[in-house]
C-alpha cells in the first residue's frame, strides 16, 4: 500500500501498522502522529491498522519563543 508520511510517499506491506509506518522513517521520540488529521495516542500505535493512501503526519514537538 502507499501512504504519505510528512508529505512524501511511501510504500508498506498491506497489513502495516502505524508502528510499521514510524519504524520506517526511524522517528525519535518525543512526537506526536496523526492519521489524516485525526491524533493518535501513542498507546494505539501498535493496533492502528493503515489504509491505502493514509496521510501521516509525524510532528516533533517545537520549544521557544
Amino acid at each position: 500500500m502507499k501512504v504519505s508520511i510528512n508529505a512524501k510517499n511511501y510504500a508498506l506491506p498491506a497489513q502495516a501498522k502505524l508502528l510499521d509506518a514510524i519504524a520506517l522513517i526511524q522517528a525519535v521520540p518525543p512526537f506526536a502522529v496523526a492519521i489524516n488529521l485525526q491524533f493518535v495516542p501513542n498507546s494505539q500505535y501498535a493496533q492502528t491498522s493503515l489504509q491505502d493512501g493514509d496521510k501521516i503526519d509525524i510532528i516533533r514537538p517545537v520549544t521557544g519563543g
